[in-house]
């Protein structure tokens, strides 16, 4: 017998070197998402800068089942 259990929760990790890399991963994996029914609930970002002053773009998604 096969069982389909549906995801309820799921928190994806995303990091780019700029905001727009960032924003281009986040939205691809909301695409990718919306097939197994979960919608964003909660976005944390955080930004960087390396010693040599660089900076680096990361983000904490939490998506959860649509109701």
């Amino acid at each position: 017998m096969l069982t389909f259990d549906l995801i309820q929760d799921k928190v994806e990790f995303f990091e780019a070197a700029d905001l727009k890399t960032l924003e281009k991963k986040i939205n691809e994996q909301i695409e990718q998402n919306k097939a197994l029914m979960l919608e964003v609930h909660h976005v944390s970002h955080q930004m960087h800068v390396t010693e040599n002053g660089q900076r680096f773009y990361s983000a904490v998604v939490h998506f959860k089942a649509k109701k």
